[in-house]
């Protein structure tokens, strides 16, 4: 992965996400992205529909909010619904 000086968050994608935006990780520089809904809005809209039924871990801190603040340095995991139990 490339290196940068901006400010960014590492963002991993599970399960249906996983499959929707065709990566398992990526860093995303925090000007493209403050909080998880900019995060759903800047992935490409054939995956949006898949992000927006997703849950995610900010932090170790699960949250279904959008407006949920991203850090510098912070990890993201996307994380679908699951079947089952």
């Amino acid at each position: 992965m490339p290196e940068t000086s901006a400010p960014s968050v590492t963002v991993r994608y599970f399960a249906a996400a996983k499959a929707a935006l065709g990566v398992a990780e990526e860093i995303v520089a925090l000007h493209d992205c403050g909080d998880v809904g900019a995060l759903i809005d800047r992935a490409p809209v054939t995956a949006r529909p898949v992000l927006a039924r997703c849950s995610f871990l900010v932090d170790g801190v699960s949250t279904t909010e959008r407006t949920t603040p991203l850090r510098a340095g912070g990890l993201v995991d996307v994380l679908p619904p699951f079947a089952g139990g």
